[in-house]
């Protein structure tokens, strides 16, 4: 018997279709909803904060203008070097014969340094005291010639007076006397020419005893002496050298060289030093000056402005100045590197503004100011780009010589939004608040302000 198999089927009945439609539309409206509202409340969030940035006023840091100390300090770099110092050369050519110092010897004045043989200017001392006995006999022949031409020329006169007196008596004829008148002539331009000839042989005895004593002094420069007390230190030469007249050297420790020694007096060293105008004018002759060296830390060396220039160098706008330092222990060694600071009372002591408050332009340097206009709105101020001259850079504050009169207040980093003419908000940095910002730096040497809390968006300009 057949059966036919029953068919089992699983409907899905249309009203849970339209429940799970509807549920999963649900969830995606939600899921839409809860992205777009933050989103939207982003965007409105950005739109207002771009509407109020470009409704509110740029805000920038300030500082005061102040007036630098009176008192100011300026330190120099220098060398130091001798008080006194030269160098010794021969006048004498010749072969050293023996030497008496090194270097680091200290010597006295006039002591015999070296020993030259000097054999060709002997020659020359002997041949000037022959060329002076010479000259005096010349003299002496000279003055005898004199005499005999003068007795010539007083015969000459006594018989030209007879033959006159027997003329006027007829007992010559005129003519013998005319030539005895003559004769006696001649001998007075003969007694004439003879005194010319004594006077140049006087002449020729002076000049060779003044070519004998010029070699005889020549010759006292075989002992080199030393002019001044003092420390050999230099030698160039050695026993048995050749020294030219001129003071060159040939076998020394330095054959090149031009001296054969050098001395030097250091009881008392001196630097020179080149002020910059700027502070010129409160350096004036014994002025005491302050000298470090770094071999000595710690320690201060006490000096004294002994002379200046008094005339800038146009080149370098400097006044050349020399300090002078006792040295008697012999510590400070000529050739050291030293500072000298100076401490100068300045009668109109410039402006000091921070240096981030420069701003570098093409027409030169200038600075931010901060102007009351009655067009600023409540709290604001006005900006104004002020050019001004620049003195010394402390780095944290700098000097202001021309532009600003002290009343002004100036921004600090200024941003690329401070342009000249808009209107800004302001804060008064750490480095114009308070009594810090109205003292006067210590010295005037380093000015040390507060720390600035500006920002550092307009450090691009300074």
């Amino acid at each position: 018997m057949s059966q036919n198999p029953e068919k089992h089927e699983h409907h899905i009945s249309p009203g849970k279709v339209i429940l799970v439609c509807v549920l999963i539309a649900i969830v995606v409206a939600a899921v839409a909803i809860g992205g777009y509202l933050p989103r939207k409340e982003r965007d409105e969030a950005a739109k207002s904060a771009a509407s109020l940035e470009k409704t509110s006023l740029p805000r920038v840091a300030a500082a005061k203008v102040r007036r630098a100390s009176a008192e100011s300090e300026v330190v120099l770099p220098g060398s130091i070097s001798a008080l006194v110092e030269a160098g010794i050369y021969a006048r004498a050519s010749g072969y050293v014969k023996k030497r008496y110092v090194d270097i680091g010897d200290r010597v006295r004045a006039g002591q015999l340094l070296a020993d030259i043989e000097v054999p060709e200017l002997d020659q020359q001392v002997a041949q000037a005291k022959a060329a002076l006995s010479q000259a005096k006999q010349q003299l002496g022949q000279a003055k005898a010639s004199l005499l005999q031409s003068q007795s010539q020329r007083d015969l000459a006169k006594l018989t030209s007076d007879r033959y006159t007196s027997l003329v006027s008596r007829g007992a010559v004829a005129r003519m013998d006397a005319d030539t005895q008148q003559a004769n006696f002539k001649t001998s007075e331009a003969l007694v004439a020419a003879q005194e010319s000839n004594v006077g140049a042989a006087e002449e020729n005895v002076r000049q060779a005893e003044a070519n004998l004593e010029r070699v005889i002094a020549l010759q006292d420069y075989k002992q080199v002496k030393a002019p001044f007390a003092g420390v050999v230190t230099a030698r160039n030469v050695e026993a048995g050298a050749l020294i030219s007249a001129n003071g060159g050297g040939q076998g020394g420790t330095n054959a090149s060289a031009s001296e054969l020694y050098r001395i030097a007096q250091s009881g008392t060293v001196r630097i020179m030093e080149s002020v910059p105008q700027s502070s010129a004018l409160g350096i004036a002759v014994g002025m005491p000056a302050e000298v470090s060296v770094v071999e000595f830390p710690g320690k201060k060396f006490a000096g004294k402005v002994a002379r200046t220039a008094n005339t800038l160098d146009p080149a370098t706008r400097t006044l050349m100045v020399e300090v002078h330092l006792p040295n008697g222990d012999g510590k400070l060694l000529p050739g050291m590197y030293a500072e000298v600071r100076f401490k100068t009372h300045r009668e109109t002591p410039p402006f000091l503004v921070p240096g981030d408050a420069l701003i570098a332009a093409n027409s030169g340097p200038q600075v931010a100011v901060l102007l009351e206009t009655p067009d600023a709105p409540p709290g604001a101020r006005k900006i104004h780009f002020q050019p001004v001259s620049l003195g010394r850079d402390f780095g944290l504050q700098t000097e202001v010589i021309g532009g600003l009169d002290g009343s002004e207040l100036v921004a600090v980093n200024p941003g690329d939004d401070v342009r000249d003419g808009v209107f800004v908000k302001f804060e008064l940095s750490g480095q114009g608040r308070g009594a810090a910002g109205n003292a006067a730096p210590g010295r005037g040497a380093e000015p040390k302000p507060a720390p600035s809390s500006a920002p550092n968006g307009g450090s691009d300009k300074k």
